[in-house]
Order: C-alpha cells, then sequence, then structure tokens
C-alpha cells in the first residue's frame, strides 16, 4: 500500500500482485472542488454537497485515470446486500446511479466500479486469471448480512473465479478504536453467523469496539479466499482528519471517499 497520484487525484494504491490487469486504489479527500464541510473531493451523491461539485470530483477522478466520467460506475448505497453485476457492454452507465445496492461486481475492461464511504468498509476484489472485479460497500449491516461472503460467491457463479485465487484488498475505515456498538449489531453478527468474539472487545455497559476490517477479513477467508492473498489497510478514517471524511467523527455532515478499481483495456 502506498500513497500515489494521477492527475491532480491523490489515492492509496491497492497492491495487487501478478499481472497488472487494473488500477485500483482508495480516494483520500483532497485536490477537489466541494467546500467545506465536504472539502474537497467529495465524491458521494447522498450528501448536502451541491450537485455541480460532486459531479466535477468524479470528473477529475474519471479524467486522472483516462476514461469518461459515464465510465465510472456507483449504486444507490443502502447498507444492504444486493449485488450489481455487469457482464456485457453498455453505451450508458448512468442509470445504474439509481439502482440500490452495496456491490458491483465486473468483468467489462474500462469501467470503473467504485463505492462510497466515510467510516464504512470499502473491499475491492480482483480475479486476476478470470478478469473479473468486485468493489463492496460494508458498513455493519453489510458486515452482519456477509455481503463480501456473498459478493465472492456471485463472482464464482458468474464468471467462474476460484476463491483460492482472488485477491483482495481492505480499505481504510473506521477502527475500533473510535467505534463503539452496542447490542443490537452484536445480535445481528450472532444470529446471522458472522464471528464477534475475533472482531470485537467488550469497553463495557452493553458495549464494544468493533473491528469492522478484521470481521471483513474473517468473512472473506470463510468464503474461500487464502489469508495471504488479503491485504488490509490500518489507517482509521476517524483519526486521520488530514486525509480521509469520517461519519461518526464529523457528525454527519462530511463528504464521501471512494475505494475504486478498473480492468485495463
Amino acid at each position: 500500500m502506498q500513497m500515489k497520484r494521477s492527475g491532480r487525484i491523490h489515492y492509496i494504491e491497492a497492491g495487487f500482485s501478478g499481472p497488472a490487469c487494473s488500477v485500483q486504489g482508495f480516494t483520500t479527500r483532497h485536490e477537489g472542488v466541494s467546500r467545506a464541510p465536504y472539502n474537497s473531493l467529495n465524491l458521494g451523491t447522498n450528501t448536502l454537497d451541491q450537485p455541480h461539485n460532486i459531479e466535477g470530483n468524479r470528473s477529475l477522478l474519471a479524467r486522472a485515470f483516462g476514461i469518461t466520467q459515464d465510465a465510472l460506475v456507483t449504486v444507490k448505497q443502502v447498507h444492504g446486500s444486493d449485488i450489481l453485476v455487469i457482464n456485457e457492454p453498455n453505451e450508458d452507465f448512468s442509470h445504474f446511479l439509481g439502482l440500490e445496492g452495496d456491490a458491483i461486481i465486473t468483468n467489462q475492461p474500462g469501467v470503473m466500479i467504485g463505492v462510497c464511504v466515510a467510516d464504512c468498509t470499502p473491499i475491492l476484489l480482483l480475479d486476476p486469471e478470470k478478469r473479473v472485479i468486485a468493489a463492496i460497500h460494508a458498513g455493519w449491516q453489510g458486515t452482519a448480512a456477509k455481503l463480501a461472503a456473498k459478493t465472492v460467491a456471485g463472482m464464482q457463479t458468474m464468471f467462474g473465479s476460484d476463491p483460492r485465487k482472488l485477491q483482495a484488498f481492505i480499505g481504510p475505515s473506521i477502527g475500533k478504536c473510535c467505534y463503539e456498538v452496542d447490542t443490537p449489531v452484536r445480535q445481528a453478527f450472532i444470529q446471522n453467523g458472522v464471528p464477534w468474539e475475533t472482531c470485537a472487545e467488550s469497553s463495557g455497559d452493553g458495549t464494544w469496539r468493533l473491528d469492522l476490517a478484521a470481521a471483513n477479513r474473517d468473512l472473506l477467508i470463510g468464503a474461500g479466499l487464502s489469508s495471504t492473498r488479503i491485504q488490509s489497510s490500518d489507517m482509521c478514517v476517524c483519526c486521520h482528519y488530514e486525509l480521509f471524511f469520517s461519519y461518526r467523527r464529523d457528525s454527519g455532515e462530511t463528504g464521501r471517499q471512494m475505494g475504486f478499481i478498473m480492468l485495463k483495456q
């Protein structure tokens, strides 16, 4: 993992090994056009930032990697477990913006798929052999719903991916140092069979410190990925104000960074 720059965009590169068949990473909050409290590279459409600012920021991201803004595909994230699959060329990707979902899978080159986050966990998946990629938005609801594992299963079913050959990168999210949750979250994890003891520490009075990255790592391993093929950022977005937006730290008035990935033509 290293900080890189393409055009005006500063981003943390997800260091997948093997053939260089994709570009991938996680944006920071810098070098955009939005004003406070969304300053400055706010990429989230579900904020109260001015729409023309968000359009401008998305255009900057697209141009930085040599694509048109139409080829930057996100969905309307709802903290659920629905997955958008793009398995054929499209003349216009803009209609996907209104679809509800929290993960995207595609085998189409030149299409940048992304998830917007401001505490939740962005996860990128790559199958270098079948040339399939995925982007996942996993807050506590998506983690409790095993969205990461469902996305791996979707890649396997739709494209024949072998989970043992997949690579994963878990991007910057809120760390357990800053993320305290209560009993309903614990119950949702336990009821759905998501490991709890390995990713949560009791902080007393019916609250726990939750490590979303660790929980999703467990889900990916349970889905068949090798632990040696899973990388994870140790950066807490809540702690690093200078680099990232954080919904919890900023009391909801904040922008969104993006985890993005694209197959090369």
